[in-house]
C-alpha cells in the first residue's frame, strides 16, 4: 500500500528551508498576541523577507472620507507625473485585523514599476475596533473617491482596476461585484490568494492547517476579531464564493470585471481560489488563474529570497497591462 503523500514535499526547497528558519526564530505567533501587538509585529516582520522599495516619480498621501464621517489614508505609487496613467486600487493582506499601506508599500511600489500604472493602497480600517462590514464598505467608498476624483489627479478614470491579496483579495473581489452593480466598469480584478468562502472546510483547509505560515488557528482568530457574529460568514461581502445578500440568494457573477488569480499551491485558501475562479467562468468571465508551485500564503512578499514572489508580480503586472492596453 502507498502511503500518503507528506503535504511538506510539496514545498520547494527554498521555502521549505524560509519555513523552517522561521520556526526556529521561535517567534509568537500572531494569534497568540493582543491584536495591537499583532498589528506591530506584522509591520515590524514585513519588510524582512520583502523585496526593496523601487523608486518612483510620484509618492502621495491622501485621506478619503467615508460613508460614516471617518476618514482613511491612502497612498498614491506612480511611475510618472505627465501622463495620465491606469490605476490599480489596491487593498493590503492581513486577516481584516493586521496590514497597512505601509506593510504592502515595497509590492504597490513594484506593480506601479512593471505595470506602468498608478496604484493607490488603502488604509481601510482594521479589527476589532471595525469589525465587519467596514473595512467593506471603506474599499467602496475609496474607489467612489477614486472615481470622482481620477481627473484631478492625473489618473485615467476610464482604465481603473481593484486588487489586493488575502484579506484585501476578498475586499477587491466584493468591490468588483458592486462596481458590476453599480455599472461601474472595471478593467480587472487582480486577486493575490483571496479569501472567499465563510468556512473553513475545503480540502486545503484540512491539509495545509499547520506547518504552512498561514494556520487554521491563525485564520480563526482573525476571523473572531472581524466578524459580528456567525451569522456574517455567509454574508457574500464576507464569503464571495459562496455568501448570500439578504434575501438569503448566492450572488450572481455574471458581468463583473475580468479577473487575473494568483494562488499559492500550499496555502488554505488555495481550494476556495480556484472555486471561486470557476464560479467567474461558469458566468461567463474571463479568469487567468496562476497556481504558483511549493509555495504559501504570503510569499509574493518574500521576494529576498522567494524567486516566485518575482515571477508572480510581473505575471499580475503583464494583466495589469493587457487590461489596461487591450488594443495592444
Amino acid at each position: 500500500m502507498s502511503q500518503p503523500l507528506d503535504p511538506l514535499s510539496l514545498l520547494t526547497p527554498a521555502m521549505r528551508g524560509l519555513l523552517e528558519r522561521i520556526a526556529r526564530a521561535g517567534h509568537p505567533p500572531l494569534h497568540a498576541l493582543s491584536p495591537e501587538g499583532a498589528k506591530v509585529a506584522y509591520l515590524a516582520g514585513a519588510p524582512v523577507l520583502d523585496i526593496a522599495a523601487h523608486p518612483l516619480a510620484r509618492v502621495q498621501d491622501f485621506s478619503i472620507p467615508t460613508r460614516d464621517g471617518a476618514r482613511v489614508a491612502a497612498r498614491l505609487f506612480a511611475p510618472a507625473f505627465d501622463v495620465a496613467l491606469p490605476v490599480l486600487l489596491y487593498f493590503h493582506g492581513g486577516g481584516f485585523t493586521v496590514g497597512s499601506v505601509a506593510s504592502h508599500e515595497p509590492l504597490c511600489r513594484q506593480l506601479a514599476h512593471l505595470a506602468h500604472c498608478a496604484v493607490l493602497s488603502v488604509n481601510y480600517r482594521l479589527a476589532p475596533e471595525a469589525k465587519f462590514p467596514t473595512a467593506v464598505d471603506d474599499a467602496w467608498d475609496a474607489l467612489a473617491w477614486l472615481r470622482e476624483e481620477a481627473d484631478e489627479l492625473g489618473l485615467d478614470a476610464k482604465r481603473m482596476a481593484v486588487g489586493g491579496d488575502s484579506a484585501g483579495g476578498t475586499l477587491a473581489a466584493v468591490t468588483a461585484i458592486a462596481a458590476r452593480d453599480a455599472g461601474w466598469p472595471l478593467a480587472l480584478q487582480m486577486l493575490f490568494y483571496p479569501g472567499c468562502t465563510g468556512h473553513q472546510d475545503t480540502a486545503s483547509h484540512k491539509t495545509f492547517a499547520r506547518g504552512f505560515l498561514l494556520e487554521e488557528a491563525q485564520i480563526t482568530w482573525f476571523f473572531d476579531q472581524y466578524l459580528r457574529t456567525p451569522a456574517d460568514r455567509d454574508d457574500w461581502r464576507f464569503a464571495p464564493l459562496d455568501g448570500v445578500d439578504a434575501a438569503g440568494h448566492p450572488r450572481d457573477l455574471e458581468g463583473v470585471a475580468p479577473a487575473w488569480l494568483g494562488l499559492a499551491e500550499c496555502d488554505p485558501l488555495t481550494d476556495e481560489g480556484v472555486m471561486y475562479a470557476d464560479r467567474l467562468r461558469h458566468a461567463g468571465v474571463a479568469v487567468a488563474l496562476e497556481i504558483y508551485a511549493g509555495m504559501v500564503h504570503g510569499f509574493i512578499q518574500f521576494g529576498r529570497t522567494i524567486p516566485q514572489a518575482l515571477t508572480a508580480h510581473n505575471d499580475a503586472a503583464r494583466a495589469l497591462r493587457r487590461a489596461f492596453n487591450p488594443e495592444h
